[in-house]
């Protein structure tokens, strides 16, 4: 165990080899193997009831495993109880003593294992937190994300090789989990420790991580950077939990060069062949995903505008809601279910009204194509709060 007097340790990495989790009948974790680089933000991203807090708990060994290895900087931890691993875990409940302030909160885990002198330490990681000002103030006398700094702090004085939170944002109100979000990738960079952060709550995930995995069902459906996983989906389920796509189905009529040409939505559609990752075949059936944000909308009487080779589908606005950054439009088209777009609210057209008739459009290079097979709701109609 690291000593909690000496010089932080640097991040360990993570690996997971065959980890499962079974209750009985019911298998909370399927077996899976799962790396995490030394010194990164890894985000476990789902619903829940997926599998990520378990997954988090077994790397702490507060659950045991029912079959699998862990391993931190190559030692098997598995046997290992969690007071000996080199890792220490933040709550969505803070946990914090009211009846002690803030230092002597901090400096807990330093006066339980003996350390005499820890003036200096509680000091610096207050000062990293930035809450050097309020020592001597109780948790009561905090607000709610000041709170949750002080676990952060309590945690990292104990120089863990690897920190991992649990929804430790979850208690917070919007505008202030937004700025913790921005505060805790800023520590992580400073410390230079690992995290393994859980959490339901996409935008989160792809503000804090170098990388997320993605759970389902015990699962993990996709694992990357959150650009490439927004942009890249390989399933349905990553298409529609990680923000908003809109998924056509169509078939694939011809491969011109680089790209599929596709017959959808009553019209002709281009997918670059590497941005499908479904098996491609002449008369095969692909499901092909644009992102609302991706698609322009230009009403019918201005149809000649638009630049060729560019995607286009015809449809008629069904409604619309006004967002403020954005308003929201849901399009009726041919032979598809409702298409949604966002445009921005910088030059708006007046005649972009329900009823209108409109051409939506966009680089096919914005175009992601997926098996068929799957589910096309999948990750849709998902209780992201349920307990």
């Amino acid at each position: 165990m690291t000593d909690p007097s000496a010089t932080p340790a640097s991040g360990g990495d993570v690996r997971l080899t065959g980890i499962s989790k079974t209750y009985g009948s019911f298998t909370a974790v399927q077996p899976l193997d799962l790396y995490v680089p030394a010194g990164s933000f890894f985000a476990l991203l789902g619903a829940s009831g997926c599998g990520k807090t378990t997954t988090l708990r077994m790397i702490a060994g507060l659950e045991e495993p029912t079959s699998g290895i862990v391993r931190l900087a190559d030692e098997d931890i598995t046997a290992l109880p969690p007071h000996k691993r080199p890792v220490n875990t933040v709550f969505q409940s803070y946990a914090l003593f009211p009846h002690l302030d803030i230092f002597e909160n901090v400096a807990f885990g330093l006066r339980r294992r003996g350390v005499k002198s820890v003036k200096k330490q509680v000091e610096e990681m207050l000062e990293l937190v930035q809450l050097g000002d309020f020592a001597r103030r109780r948790p009561q006398q905090l607000s709610g994300g000041q709170q949750q700094r002080v676990a952060v702090a309590r945690a990292l004085i104990n120089h863990p090789r690897v920190l991992l939170l649990d929804e430790p944002l979850g208690a917070l109100d919007l505008k202030l989990r937004r700025q913790m979000q921005l505060e805790l990738k800023r520590i992580q960079t400073e410390v230079g420790i690992t995290f393994i952060h859980v959490t339901h709550d996409q935008e989160e995930a792809m503000t804090m991580a170098d990388t997320v995995a993605v759970m389902n069902g015990g699962r993990v459906e996709q694992r990357g950077a959150p650009a490439d996983l927004y942009e890249n989906p390989g399933t349905t389920f990553v298409a529609n939990f990680l923000g908003t796509s809109n998924l056509i189905e169509a078939e694939i009529t011809d491969k011109s060069g680089g790209d599929l040409v596709l017959a959808a939505a009553g019209g002709k559609l281009s997918l670059p062949a590497d941005r499908c990752s479904a098996p491609v075949r002449t008369g095969g059936k692909l499901l092909v995903g644009v992102r609302p944000e991706k698609i322009t909308l230009t009403h019918a009487e201005d149809a000649g505008t638009i630049p060729d080779g560019r995607n286009r589908i015809t449809g008629r606005i069904a409604d619309s809601s006004f967002i403020g950054v954005s308003t929201q439009y849901l399009i009726t088209t041919p032979d598809c279910p409702e298409i949604t777009v966002y445009e921005q609210n910088i030059e708006r057209d007046a005649r972009l009204v329900p009823g209108a008739e409109v051409v939506l459009h966009w680089n096919p290079a914005h175009t992601f194509g997926l098996d068929a097979t799957q589910d096309i709701d999948a990750g849709t109609e998902l209780d992201e709060e349920a307990p």
